[in-house]
């Protein structure tokens, strides 16, 4: 189950859009906090006590959405959607149960819902990567490009590099009917070293707006 034109394969994007919001980078500079000041202050006690705290909320909520990614692995989408709407009835603050359950939305063909729920993982989690990409797609198959396009962009502020926001934004410009903007985006995306398939697909789709 790939999701919105993803390009990448299933265990990276399943990885790669499932990171906390955050929380690592956080951590990261707590330590190095700490190694300044040999003795952590009152503060750094307190903000060591949050972080710990949102990492296990953040734990917590992928135990909650576990069954449902094995159930789209098994791309059994209707059942995961139920166990994920469940999952939101009963702690509607899950970032994870909305992304993936704008992934079976999508997979069944509802795009506006999916829109909506990876909207709504982006209230919650604003750096959920896979959420703002995601939505990028949708937008664009729902005739909104120029909204596609902003947040392919802010896709791209977050990672320059990532491969799967410069397709999105390649698409999404692409539709709009910006060949110059499409071409210097998919050609920035190839430079990524796709998958055979996706790189075959792309260089036919250059070929037309040359």
């Amino acid at each position: 189950m790939k999701g919105p034109d993803s390009n990448c394969t299933e265990s990276t994007k399943w990885t790669k859009y499932s990171e906390s919001d955050g929380a690592k980078g956080e951590v990261n500079s707590l330590l190095a906090l700490r190694t300044a000041a040999q003795a952590p202050t009152m503060r750094s006690r307190q903000i060591e006590s949050g972080l710990r705290d949102t990492m296990n909320r953040d734990a917590q909520h992928w135990d909650a959405v576990e069954e449902a990614v094995d159930l789209l692995h098994e791309e059994r989408f209707r059942e995961a959607l139920e166990l994920l709407r469940d999952v939101l009835s009963k702690d509607g603050s899950n970032p994870y149960a909305f992304f993936f359950l704008g992934q079976g939305l999508y997979e069944v063909g509802e795009i506006a819902p999916a829109r909506d729920a990876y909207r709504a993982c982006l209230k919650l989690a604003p750096k959920h990567l896979g959420a703002r990409i995601a939505l990028c797609h949708v937008l664009r198959k729902l005739g909104d490009h120029r909204e596609a396009i902003k947040q392919g962009m802010i896709a791209l502020e977050q990672a320059p590099a990532d491969s799967d926001a410069l397709y999105a934004v390649g698409l999404a410009y692409l539709a709009r009917g910006d060949d110059p903007a499409a071409r210097r985006y998919l050609e920035a995306f190839l430079k990524t070293k796709p998958e055979f398939e996706v790189r075959l697909e792309v260089e036919a789709l250059l070929e037309r707006v040359r």
